[in-house]
């Protein structure tokens, strides 16, 4: 026969501080566009079909993982667009797929880490190196040269920020699942 113990008071409840420090305050999945066609082929670089295939795969996957986000934000650029769409078809964002401005390769990252840390709900980028790789460094060593992942194509960073700073969660790439 089991016995049941009823806990004091005192054990039946993390006090709210402690809950609070290990709870995430914002949520955001980084993503690289899928592998696109040369621009000698075509000069809108649209995805390969391999790299259409690589962005399914991971939509797949992030939804076995259960990847809840309110938006998809996107570059503009084709390859970003598709590669946000294909996600969206996965993923079900409520607030849909939008091509927003500061994710192109070369803008400065400090306004998508201020985008982030205003979000309320979890949100995706997709969007190109180095952009994506220098935001992630930015969020999680405060360095937006340093080095902390290798984005490979069709590739998605989950982070996170608590009270104290961002850290990766985990990562997903095409050959790491």
């Amino acid at each position: 026969m089991l016995r049941q113990y009823r806990l004091p008071h005192i054990y039946r409840r993390a006090p709210a501080h402690w809950i609070e420090r290990s709870s995430p305050v914002v949520i955001a999945y980084l993503v690289r566009h899928g592998d696109a066609v040369p621009a000698a082929e075509n000069s809108e670089r649209p995805l390969s079909p391999a790299g259409r295939e690589a962005v399914e795969q991971i939509g797949r996957l992030a939804r076995e993982r259960q990847v809840r986000v309110s938006a998809i934000y996107h570059s503009g650029i084709l390859r970003a667009k598709e590669t946000a769409e294909i996600l969206a078809k996965y993923l079900m964002p409520p607030s849909g797929v939008k091509a927003i401005a500061g994710l192109l390769p070369e803008d400065d990252p400090l306004a998508g880490k201020a985008e982030l840390e205003a979000a309320t709900d979890p949100i995706m980028l997709v969007g190109h190196l180095p952009y994506m790789s220098r935001l992630a460094a930015l969020l999680v060593r405060g360095d937006r040269e340093a080095t902390v992942i290798n984005f490979e194509p069709a590739a998605i960073v989950c982070c996170s920020k608590t009270a104290a700073q961002w850290k990766i969660d985990w990562h997903l790439a095409p050959s790491t699942h």
